[in-house]
């Protein structure tokens, strides 16, 4: 059976005519956590509002299994994709169940009812994602922390084969930033994991390949001890830095230097 992938080919986008990202060409395969890390205004989170269809290129594709998304419904990108953006708020009382079962939506007709598949399935990522203890709670009552992973369980609970997260965890205490991760780490095999992330030493623990951005181009991609060198940090993020050898995990760890 043929993995599944995504294919970006020559991929521009401006906002109000100034160019964002400039002729992206980039592959994703399964079983892989992918992190796209650069400056602020690089393209990050322009770039995974493309793949999953929030913004319609300017010009080039972007392919889901050799088929363009720009013929693909919400309904049909979403039993493909799930997608966990940014700075979410939930201000209504819904439960956490409730939550969770929104993400079984896409699978099912219109007024068609939840049933015992359904709960089945939110039950075993609440399990996953620690949230289950959590199911009648409102979600409003919750942490940051305890909201994340809820919302995880939600994209888990849609079962997609991609998953794409835009800056999850920025608002998050270190504790959750790893917890979070973990999570996605975890269940990776046969599936394309892509995160927006901020911090550099989380992208270089928790990433098969990284891709960096600046000024909406790739200026490297590969493994994190491909793209995680000294002459790549300091000429993207402007300040002179140290990478060593993390010695509990052997990934690059970056040090600024101050």
């Amino acid at each position: 059976m043929a993995k599944n992938n995504i294919k970006i080919d020559n991929l521009s986008f401006s906002y109000d005519n100034q160019l964002v990202l400039n002729k992206i060409n980039l592959d994703f395969e399964e079983g892989k956590l992918y992190s796209i890390i650069g400056p602020n205004g690089s393209g990050k989170s322009t770039m995974i509002k493309n793949i999953s269809k929030v913004l319609i290129p300017e010009s080039g594709k972007i392919l889901i299994n050799d088929k363009d998304i720009a013929f693909l419904n919400n309904k049909e990108l979403s039993q493909k994709m799930s997608v966990i953006h940014q700075n979410i708020r939930i201000d209504y009382d819904f439960t956490v169940a409730e939550i969770v079962m929104m993400g079984r939506s896409p699978h099912k007709r219109r007024l068609e009812e939840f049933n015992t598949r359904d709960q089945t399935i939110i039950e075993k990522y609440m399990k996953i994602t620690n949230t289950w203890k959590l199911r009648n709670k409102f979600i409003t009552a919750l942490s940051g922390g305890e909201f994340q992973r809820v919302i995880a369980a939600k994209a888990l609970s849609q079962e997609t084969d991609i998953i794409l997260l835009d800056e999850p965890t920025s608002n998050l205490d270190i504790q959750y930033q790893v917890e979070f991760l973990k999570i996605f780490s975890h269940l990776k095999t046969n599936k394309i994991i892509i995160a927006v992330l901020h911090d550099l030493n989380l992208a270089s623990t928790f990433s098969d390949e990284i891709i960096l951005l600046d000024e909406g181009e790739v200026v490297s991609k590969g493994n994190p001890w491909q793209v995680m060198n000294k002459e790549n940090i300091k000429g993207i993020y402007h300040i002179p830095v140290e990478v060593i050898e993390n010695p509990i995990n052997k990934c690059p760890h970056v040090i600024p230097i101050l």
